[in-house]
Protein backbone atom coordinates (compact mmCIF):
# COMPACT_ATOMS: atom_id res chain seq x y z
CA UNK A 1 0.00 0.00 0.00
CA UNK A 2 2.48 2.35 0.77
CA UNK A 3 4.39 1.26 -2.39
CA UNK A 4 1.47 2.42 -4.26
CA UNK A 5 0.89 5.40 -2.30
CA UNK A 6 4.42 6.93 -3.40
CA UNK A 7 3.64 6.22 -6.88
CA UNK A 8 0.42 8.07 -6.94
CA UNK A 9 2.32 10.62 -4.97
CA UNK A 10 4.71 11.16 -7.41
CA UNK A 11 2.47 10.97 -10.43
CA UNK A 12 0.93 14.60 -8.99
CA UNK A 13 -2.08 13.51 -7.35
CA UNK A 14 -3.09 15.00 -4.33
CA UNK A 15 -6.03 15.23 -1.50
CA UNK A 16 -9.36 15.47 -3.56
CA UNK A 17 -7.98 14.18 -6.68
CA UNK A 18 -9.61 11.52 -8.10
CA UNK A 19 -7.68 8.21 -9.22
CA UNK A 20 -9.36 5.62 -11.20
CA UNK A 21 -8.69 1.83 -10.49
CA UNK A 22 -9.80 -0.36 -13.25
CA UNK A 23 -8.90 -4.19 -11.64
CA UNK A 24 -10.37 -7.51 -11.27
CA UNK A 25 -9.95 -9.26 -7.75
CA UNK A 26 -6.23 -9.24 -7.29
CA UNK A 27 -3.98 -8.22 -4.10
CA UNK A 28 -3.50 -5.13 -6.23
CA UNK A 29 -6.40 -3.81 -6.26
CA UNK A 30 -6.52 -3.61 -2.30
CA UNK A 31 -2.98 -2.32 -2.84
CA UNK A 32 -3.62 0.54 -4.90
CA UNK A 33 -7.29 1.06 -3.61
CA UNK A 34 -5.46 1.90 0.09
CA UNK A 35 -2.73 3.74 -1.60
CA UNK A 36 -4.90 6.13 -3.22
CA UNK A 37 -6.56 6.72 -0.07
CA UNK A 38 -3.41 7.21 1.76
CA UNK A 39 -3.11 10.24 -0.21
CA UNK A 40 -6.13 11.69 0.79
CA UNK A 41 -7.14 10.96 -3.11
CA UNK A 42 -10.12 9.61 -4.21
CA UNK A 43 -10.60 6.07 -5.37
CA UNK A 44 -12.84 5.49 -8.90
CA UNK A 45 -13.63 2.03 -9.51
CA UNK A 46 -14.62 0.57 -12.40
CA UNK A 47 -15.56 -2.39 -14.13
CA UNK A 48 -12.87 -4.26 -15.81
CA UNK A 49 -15.01 -4.86 -18.51
CA UNK A 50 -15.73 -1.41 -19.42
CA UNK A 51 -15.43 -0.79 -23.45
CA UNK A 52 -13.14 2.25 -24.38
CA UNK A 53 -17.07 4.14 -25.46
CA UNK A 54 -18.24 3.56 -22.02
CA UNK A 55 -14.22 4.53 -20.23
CA UNK A 56 -14.07 7.75 -22.64
CA UNK A 57 -17.10 9.06 -20.34
CA UNK A 58 -16.15 7.74 -16.93
CA UNK A 59 -12.61 9.34 -17.11
CA UNK A 60 -13.73 12.53 -17.93
CA UNK A 61 -17.04 12.95 -16.59
CA UNK A 62 -15.10 11.74 -12.89
CA UNK A 63 -12.22 14.10 -13.59
CA UNK A 64 -9.61 11.13 -13.14
CA UNK A 65 -6.04 12.33 -13.12
CA UNK A 66 -4.53 8.83 -13.09
CA UNK A 67 -5.96 5.26 -14.64
CA UNK A 68 -4.40 2.39 -12.57
CA UNK A 69 -4.97 -1.06 -14.31
CA UNK A 70 -3.74 -4.17 -16.23
CA UNK A 71 -1.26 -3.97 -18.91
CA UNK A 72 -4.12 -5.84 -20.71
CA UNK A 73 -6.02 -2.89 -20.14
CA UNK A 74 -3.22 -0.45 -21.83
CA UNK A 75 -5.08 -0.78 -25.44
CA UNK A 76 -8.42 0.53 -24.31
CA UNK A 77 -6.60 3.53 -23.13
CA UNK A 78 -4.39 4.37 -25.80
CA UNK A 79 -7.32 3.97 -28.17
CA UNK A 80 -9.35 6.58 -26.75
CA UNK A 81 -6.13 9.15 -25.04
CA UNK A 82 -6.78 11.96 -27.32
CA UNK A 83 -10.53 12.28 -25.97
CA UNK A 84 -9.88 12.65 -22.77
CA UNK A 85 -9.73 15.90 -20.57
CA UNK A 86 -8.03 15.32 -17.48
CA UNK A 87 -6.83 11.40 -17.38
CA UNK A 88 -3.26 11.78 -19.05
CA UNK A 89 -1.05 9.33 -16.89
CA UNK A 90 -1.86 5.15 -16.79
CA UNK A 91 0.03 2.94 -14.90
CA UNK A 92 0.10 -0.82 -15.10
CA UNK A 93 0.03 -2.07 -11.61
CA UNK A 94 0.64 -5.58 -12.46
CA UNK A 95 3.70 -5.13 -14.46
CA UNK A 96 4.94 -2.89 -11.95
CA UNK A 97 4.48 -5.70 -9.04
CA UNK A 98 6.04 -8.65 -11.86
CA UNK A 99 8.91 -6.45 -12.24
CA UNK A 100 9.39 -5.70 -8.18
CA UNK A 101 8.93 -2.17 -8.43
CA UNK A 102 6.16 -1.93 -5.85
CA UNK A 103 9.15 -3.28 -3.80
CA UNK A 104 11.52 -1.02 -4.00
CA UNK A 105 13.12 1.22 -1.12
CA UNK A 106 12.80 4.60 -3.51
CA UNK A 107 8.28 3.69 -3.99
CA UNK A 108 7.99 2.81 -0.27
CA UNK A 109 10.42 6.23 0.94
CA UNK A 110 8.32 8.75 -1.26
CA UNK A 111 4.65 7.62 0.57
CA UNK A 112 5.71 9.62 3.50
CA UNK A 113 4.74 12.52 1.65
CA UNK A 114 1.88 11.05 0.97
CA UNK A 115 0.46 11.40 4.70
CA UNK A 116 -2.59 13.92 4.58
CA UNK A 117 -4.57 14.61 7.22
CA UNK A 118 -8.79 12.90 6.43
CA UNK A 119 -11.82 13.69 8.30
CA UNK A 120 -14.85 11.83 8.39
CA UNK A 121 -16.54 13.87 5.48
CA UNK A 122 -13.89 13.86 2.69
CA UNK A 123 -14.76 11.36 -0.18
CA UNK A 124 -13.17 8.62 -0.33
CA UNK A 125 -14.56 6.42 -3.11
CA UNK A 126 -16.44 7.60 -6.45
CA UNK A 127 -18.73 4.41 -7.41
CA UNK A 128 -20.54 4.99 -10.90
CA UNK A 129 -23.99 3.70 -10.69
CA UNK A 130 -26.42 3.51 -13.51
CA UNK A 131 -28.57 6.76 -13.92
CA UNK A 132 -32.07 7.11 -15.17
CA UNK A 133 -30.67 9.73 -18.07
CA UNK A 134 -28.36 6.90 -19.96
CA UNK A 135 -25.51 8.23 -18.29
CA UNK A 136 -24.07 6.50 -15.46
CA UNK A 137 -23.28 9.28 -12.09
CA UNK A 138 -20.96 9.06 -9.95
CA UNK A 139 -22.14 8.02 -6.32
CA UNK A 140 -19.62 9.72 -3.62
CA UNK A 141 -18.73 8.52 -0.73
CA UNK A 142 -17.12 9.25 2.11
CA UNK A 143 -14.39 7.96 5.01
CA UNK A 144 -17.15 8.56 7.43
CA UNK A 145 -19.78 6.21 5.12
CA UNK A 146 -17.35 3.65 4.37
CA UNK A 147 -16.43 3.13 8.04
CA UNK A 148 -19.34 3.12 9.79
CA UNK A 149 -20.34 0.30 7.12
CA UNK A 150 -17.11 -1.68 7.91
CA UNK A 151 -18.07 -1.55 11.70
CA UNK A 152 -21.49 -1.98 11.57
CA UNK A 153 -21.67 -5.05 9.32
CA UNK A 154 -19.00 -6.65 11.42
CA UNK A 155 -21.11 -5.73 14.37
CA UNK A 156 -23.60 -8.54 13.16
CA UNK A 157 -21.19 -10.80 11.01
CA UNK A 158 -18.93 -11.18 13.55
CA UNK A 159 -15.80 -12.53 11.79
CA UNK A 160 -12.31 -13.29 13.63
CA UNK A 161 -8.70 -13.28 12.65
CA UNK A 162 -9.26 -16.61 12.17
CA UNK A 163 -12.03 -16.56 9.30
CA UNK A 164 -11.20 -16.99 5.50
CA UNK A 165 -13.25 -15.39 2.97
CA UNK A 166 -13.52 -15.75 -0.24
CA UNK A 167 -13.87 -12.74 -2.62
CA UNK A 168 -16.19 -13.25 -5.79
CA UNK A 169 -18.30 -10.13 -6.03
CA UNK A 170 -15.58 -7.62 -8.30
CA UNK A 171 -14.70 -5.19 -5.78
CA UNK A 172 -15.40 -2.67 -7.82
CA UNK A 173 -18.88 -3.25 -6.86
CA UNK A 174 -19.98 -1.23 -3.56
CA UNK A 175 -21.28 -4.96 -2.21
CA UNK A 176 -18.20 -6.61 -3.05
CA UNK A 177 -15.70 -3.81 -1.82
CA UNK A 178 -17.82 -3.71 1.49
CA UNK A 179 -18.15 -7.31 2.34
CA UNK A 180 -15.24 -8.64 1.09
CA UNK A 181 -12.66 -6.24 1.22
CA UNK A 182 -13.45 -3.39 4.05
CA UNK A 183 -15.44 -6.06 6.28
CA UNK A 184 -12.70 -8.53 6.02
CA UNK A 185 -9.96 -5.88 7.07
CA UNK A 186 -11.45 -4.56 9.48
CA UNK A 187 -11.92 -7.66 11.03
CA UNK A 188 -8.56 -9.01 10.55
CA UNK A 189 -9.05 -12.04 8.56
CA UNK A 190 -8.02 -13.50 5.60
CA UNK A 191 -9.37 -12.77 2.11
CA UNK A 192 -9.45 -15.70 -1.00
CA UNK A 193 -9.41 -13.67 -4.77
CA UNK A 194 -10.88 -15.35 -7.25
CA UNK A 195 -10.55 -13.51 -10.63
CA UNK A 196 -11.61 -16.46 -12.92
CA UNK A 197 -14.60 -18.48 -11.52
CA UNK A 198 -16.02 -22.09 -12.71
CA UNK A 199 -18.70 -23.87 -10.27
CA UNK A 200 -15.51 -26.72 -10.17
CA UNK A 201 -12.55 -24.11 -9.29
CA UNK A 202 -15.34 -22.67 -6.45
CA UNK A 203 -15.69 -25.97 -4.91
CA UNK A 204 -12.35 -26.74 -4.89
CA UNK A 205 -11.03 -23.23 -3.45
CA UNK A 206 -13.43 -23.55 -0.28
CA UNK A 207 -12.32 -27.50 0.53
CA UNK A 208 -8.47 -26.42 -0.18
CA UNK A 209 -8.27 -23.03 1.85
CA UNK A 210 -10.81 -23.62 4.07
CA UNK A 211 -13.06 -20.92 3.65
CA UNK A 212 -15.42 -19.94 6.63
CA UNK A 213 -17.23 -17.21 4.73
CA UNK A 214 -18.46 -16.26 1.45
CA UNK A 215 -20.78 -13.18 0.59
CA UNK A 216 -22.44 -12.97 -3.15
CA UNK A 217 -24.76 -12.55 -5.40
CA UNK A 218 -27.92 -15.28 -4.96
CA UNK A 219 -27.03 -16.88 -8.62
CA UNK A 220 -23.66 -18.47 -6.81
CA UNK A 221 -25.34 -19.57 -4.12
CA UNK A 222 -28.14 -21.14 -6.53
CA UNK A 223 -25.71 -22.84 -8.71
CA UNK A 224 -24.09 -24.38 -5.55
CA UNK A 225 -27.62 -26.05 -4.89
CA UNK A 226 -27.92 -27.27 -8.65
CA UNK A 227 -24.02 -28.26 -8.71
CA UNK A 228 -24.49 -32.00 -9.63
CA UNK A 229 -21.20 -32.89 -8.36
CA UNK A 230 -21.04 -30.78 -5.02
CA UNK A 231 -21.19 -33.46 -2.75
CA UNK A 232 -17.68 -34.57 -4.03
CA UNK A 233 -16.16 -31.34 -1.83
CA UNK A 234 -15.20 -31.03 1.75
CA UNK A 235 -17.42 -27.58 2.28
CA UNK A 236 -17.25 -27.93 6.33
CA UNK A 237 -15.57 -25.47 7.13
CA UNK A 238 -17.71 -22.88 5.36
CA UNK A 239 -20.06 -21.56 8.78
CA UNK A 240 -22.10 -18.33 7.26
CA UNK A 241 -23.01 -16.81 3.62
CA UNK A 242 -24.37 -13.73 2.94
CA UNK A 243 -26.30 -12.82 -0.38
CA UNK A 244 -27.33 -9.34 -1.75
CA UNK A 245 -27.24 -7.50 -4.96
CA UNK A 246 -30.55 -8.38 -6.11
CA UNK A 247 -33.48 -10.87 -4.33
CA UNK A 248 -32.56 -14.45 -3.36
CA UNK A 249 -35.65 -16.70 -4.35
CA UNK A 250 -37.39 -16.91 -0.68
CA UNK A 251 -38.14 -20.62 -1.56
CA UNK A 252 -34.52 -21.94 -2.51
CA UNK A 253 -32.76 -19.76 1.11
CA UNK A 254 -34.11 -23.05 3.69
CA UNK A 255 -33.03 -25.40 0.00
CA UNK A 256 -29.84 -24.15 0.76
CA UNK A 257 -29.32 -24.27 4.37
CA UNK A 258 -30.89 -28.06 4.50
CA UNK A 259 -28.15 -29.44 1.88
CA UNK A 260 -24.85 -27.66 3.10
CA UNK A 261 -25.74 -26.87 6.92
CA UNK A 262 -24.67 -23.71 6.30
CA UNK A 263 -26.97 -20.08 7.31
CA UNK A 264 -27.48 -17.92 4.69
CA UNK A 265 -28.41 -14.43 5.39
CA UNK A 266 -29.82 -12.08 2.83
CA UNK A 267 -29.27 -8.12 2.98
CA UNK A 268 -30.66 -4.85 1.08
CA UNK A 269 -28.36 -1.89 -0.01
CA UNK A 270 -28.22 0.23 -3.09
CA UNK A 271 -24.40 2.28 -4.02
CA UNK A 272 -25.68 5.48 -2.95
CA UNK A 273 -25.94 3.86 0.85
CA UNK A 274 -22.08 2.73 0.86
CA UNK A 275 -24.09 0.17 -0.19
CA UNK A 276 -25.86 -1.85 3.11
CA UNK A 277 -29.01 -0.59 4.52
CA UNK A 278 -30.97 -3.75 6.31
CA UNK A 279 -29.90 -7.15 7.61
CA UNK A 280 -31.02 -10.36 8.58
CA UNK A 281 -29.35 -11.42 11.60
CA UNK A 282 -27.50 -14.83 12.53
CA UNK A 283 -28.61 -15.00 16.20
CA UNK A 284 -32.64 -13.63 15.35
CA UNK A 285 -35.70 -14.90 13.62
CA UNK A 286 -35.52 -14.98 10.08
CA UNK A 287 -38.60 -14.26 8.40
CA UNK A 288 -38.71 -15.81 4.73
CA UNK A 289 -38.49 -13.17 1.74
CA UNK A 290 -37.26 -10.73 4.21
CA UNK A 291 -34.08 -8.55 3.79
CA UNK A 292 -34.35 -8.02 7.68
CA UNK A 293 -34.00 -5.22 9.74
CA UNK A 294 -32.05 -1.91 9.44
CA UNK A 295 -28.71 -1.73 10.44
CA UNK A 296 -27.66 -0.08 13.72
CA UNK A 297 -27.13 3.92 12.46
CA UNK A 298 -29.94 3.89 9.76
CA UNK A 299 -33.32 4.60 9.49
CA UNK A 300 -36.07 3.29 7.15
CA UNK A 301 -38.97 4.40 6.43
CA UNK A 302 -42.06 2.93 3.58
CA UNK A 303 -43.44 6.24 1.93
CA UNK A 304 -46.27 7.42 -0.57
CA UNK A 305 -45.44 9.54 -3.09
CA UNK A 306 -45.79 12.79 -1.08
CA UNK A 307 -43.27 11.23 1.66
CA UNK A 308 -46.00 10.57 4.11
CA UNK A 309 -45.52 7.21 6.05
CA UNK A 310 -47.77 4.28 5.02
CA UNK A 311 -48.93 2.30 7.79
CA UNK A 312 -47.89 -1.05 8.26
CA UNK A 313 -48.08 -4.07 5.85
CA UNK A 314 -48.68 -1.44 2.98
CA UNK A 315 -46.60 -0.97 -0.01
CA UNK A 316 -44.35 2.05 -0.67
CA UNK A 317 -40.91 2.91 -1.39
CA UNK A 318 -38.37 2.41 1.10
CA UNK A 319 -36.55 5.46 1.87
CA UNK A 320 -33.15 5.66 3.73
CA UNK A 321 -31.34 8.20 6.43
CA UNK A 322 -28.19 7.27 8.46
CA UNK A 323 -24.13 7.52 8.49
CA UNK A 324 -24.52 5.34 5.42
CA UNK A 325 -26.08 7.51 2.93
CA UNK A 326 -23.55 8.94 0.11
CA UNK A 327 -22.55 12.82 0.23
CA UNK A 328 -24.28 13.17 -3.35
CA UNK A 329 -23.47 12.58 -6.43
CA UNK A 330 -20.40 14.38 -8.70
CA UNK A 331 -20.77 17.29 -10.40
CA UNK A 332 -24.56 17.04 -10.10
CA UNK A 333 -27.11 19.15 -8.23
CA UNK A 334 -30.22 17.92 -9.70
CA UNK A 335 -29.84 14.67 -9.66
CA UNK A 336 -28.88 14.42 -6.20
CA UNK A 337 -31.71 16.55 -5.17
CA UNK A 338 -33.85 14.19 -7.37
CA UNK A 339 -32.65 11.26 -4.48
CA UNK A 340 -31.62 12.83 -1.41
CA UNK A 341 -34.74 14.72 0.05
CA UNK A 342 -35.18 16.82 3.24
CA UNK A 343 -32.17 14.19 4.85
CA UNK A 344 -33.60 11.19 3.16
CA UNK A 345 -32.35 9.01 0.15
CA UNK A 346 -35.13 8.09 -1.69
CA UNK A 347 -33.95 4.15 -3.10
CA UNK A 348 -36.55 3.83 -5.98
CA UNK A 349 -37.58 0.22 -4.65
CA UNK A 350 -41.16 -0.43 -3.36
CA UNK A 351 -41.35 -2.84 -0.42
CA UNK A 352 -43.43 -2.93 2.95
CA UNK A 353 -42.70 -3.54 6.67
CA UNK A 354 -44.67 -5.62 8.84
CA UNK A 355 -45.60 -5.08 12.49
CA UNK A 356 -41.87 -6.35 13.73
CA UNK A 357 -40.23 -3.92 11.79
CA UNK A 358 -38.98 -6.30 9.20
CA UNK A 359 -38.75 -5.13 5.25
CA UNK A 360 -39.89 -7.39 2.30
CA UNK A 361 -39.21 -5.98 -1.27
CA UNK A 362 -41.87 -5.86 -3.28
CA UNK A 363 -40.82 -4.70 -7.05
CA UNK A 364 -39.17 -1.53 -8.59
CA UNK A 365 -40.52 2.30 -8.56
CA UNK A 366 -37.68 3.34 -11.31
CA UNK A 367 -37.25 1.78 -14.49
CA UNK A 368 -34.22 -0.46 -13.73
CA UNK A 369 -33.12 -4.30 -14.35
CA UNK A 370 -31.00 -6.49 -11.68
CA UNK A 371 -28.66 -9.03 -13.40
CA UNK A 372 -26.59 -10.98 -11.43
CA UNK A 373 -26.29 -8.44 -8.74
CA UNK A 374 -25.42 -5.62 -11.33
CA UNK A 375 -27.92 -2.75 -12.19
CA UNK A 376 -28.60 -1.93 -15.63
CA UNK A 377 -30.98 1.24 -16.75
CA UNK A 378 -32.41 0.22 -19.61
CA UNK A 379 -32.57 4.05 -20.80
CA UNK A 380 -28.61 3.58 -21.54
CA UNK A 381 -29.27 0.32 -23.64
CA UNK A 382 -31.85 2.09 -25.38
CA UNK A 383 -29.29 5.06 -26.08
CA UNK A 384 -27.01 2.64 -27.38
CA UNK A 385 -29.15 0.80 -29.65
CA UNK A 386 -31.02 3.78 -31.36
CA UNK A 387 -27.81 4.71 -32.92
CA UNK A 388 -27.58 0.99 -34.83
CA UNK A 389 -28.58 2.47 -38.43
CA UNK A 390 -31.39 -0.61 -39.08
CA UNK A 391 -33.01 0.61 -35.59
CA UNK A 392 -36.32 2.61 -35.62
CA UNK A 393 -37.39 1.96 -32.47
CA UNK A 394 -36.59 0.09 -29.33
CA UNK A 395 -37.19 -0.70 -25.60
CA UNK A 396 -35.58 -2.58 -23.31
CA UNK A 397 -37.12 -4.65 -20.28
CA UNK A 398 -35.87 -6.96 -17.82
CA UNK A 399 -37.14 -10.97 -18.16
CA UNK A 400 -37.19 -12.97 -14.94
CA UNK A 401 -34.57 -15.13 -15.07
CA UNK A 402 -33.65 -18.26 -11.82
CA UNK A 403 -29.79 -17.68 -12.12
CA UNK A 404 -29.15 -14.15 -12.80
CA UNK A 405 -32.83 -13.02 -11.65
CA UNK A 406 -33.50 -10.93 -14.79
CA UNK A 407 -31.86 -10.84 -18.32
CA UNK A 408 -32.01 -7.87 -20.45
CA UNK A 409 -34.60 -8.14 -23.49
CA UNK A 410 -34.56 -6.10 -26.16
CA UNK A 411 -37.31 -5.20 -28.19
CA UNK A 412 -37.10 -3.53 -31.83
CA UNK A 413 -38.95 -2.33 -34.24
CA UNK A 414 -36.51 -2.31 -37.69
CA UNK A 415 -36.15 0.18 -40.22
CA UNK A 416 -37.94 -0.39 -43.64
CA UNK A 417 -35.70 -2.32 -45.89
CA UNK A 418 -32.82 -3.34 -42.56
CA UNK A 419 -32.74 -6.81 -42.10
CA UNK A 420 -30.32 -6.64 -39.45
CA UNK A 421 -30.71 -10.19 -37.04
CA UNK A 422 -29.89 -10.58 -33.18
CA UNK A 423 -26.63 -11.33 -33.74
CA UNK A 424 -25.75 -8.14 -35.42
CA UNK A 425 -27.91 -6.41 -32.70
CA UNK A 426 -25.98 -8.11 -29.85
CA UNK A 427 -22.33 -7.35 -31.69
CA UNK A 428 -22.65 -3.80 -32.33
CA UNK A 429 -24.28 -3.76 -28.07
CA UNK A 430 -21.04 -5.68 -27.32
CA UNK A 431 -19.15 -2.49 -29.00
CA UNK A 432 -20.26 -0.15 -26.75
CA UNK A 433 -21.85 -1.61 -23.73
CA UNK A 434 -20.01 -3.95 -20.34
CA UNK A 435 -21.36 -7.65 -21.32
CA UNK A 436 -23.62 -7.36 -18.55
CA UNK A 437 -25.55 -4.36 -20.23
CA UNK A 438 -25.50 -6.52 -23.73
CA UNK A 439 -29.40 -8.16 -24.45
CA UNK A 440 -29.76 -11.66 -23.70
CA UNK A 441 -32.36 -12.04 -26.01
CA UNK A 442 -33.86 -9.64 -29.25
CA UNK A 443 -37.35 -9.84 -30.07
CA UNK A 444 -38.21 -7.94 -33.45
CA UNK A 445 -41.70 -6.54 -33.38
CA UNK A 446 -43.68 -4.15 -35.67
CA UNK A 447 -44.48 -1.75 -33.13
CA UNK A 448 -43.23 -0.30 -28.78
CA UNK A 449 -45.78 -0.21 -26.44
CA UNK A 450 -44.67 1.82 -23.94
CA UNK A 451 -46.56 0.90 -19.93
CA UNK A 452 -47.90 4.69 -18.50
CA UNK A 453 -46.84 3.59 -14.98
CA UNK A 454 -43.09 3.67 -15.16
CA UNK A 455 -40.88 6.12 -15.84
CA UNK A 456 -39.15 6.64 -19.57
Amino acid sequence: MNAVAGLVNQSGVGKGDKVTVMLPNIPEFVYSYFGVVKNGAVVVPLNTLSTPWELTYLLNNSDSKLLITQTSQIKKFNEIKDKLGSCHQVIAIDALNQNGELLSGEASRNASIADVEIVPEDPAVMIYTAGLTGRPLGAVLTHGNLCSQAEVTQSIIKRTPDDIALALIPLFHAFGATANMLLIIRAGSSIVMMDRFTMESFFSAIEREKITYISAVPRLFMGMIFYEKASKYDVRSLNLCVTGGSPMPADFLPVFENKFGIRLLEGYGLTEASPVCSFNRPDILTKPGSIGLPIQGVEIKIVDDDSREMPRNEIGELIVRGDNVMKGYYNNEAATASVIRNGWLHTGDLGRMDEDGYIFLTGLKKRMIITSGFNVYPREVETVLKTHPAVKAVSISGKEDMMRGEIVKASIVRKEGQSADEKEIIRYCKIYLSSYKVPREIEFVQKIFKSTDIEY
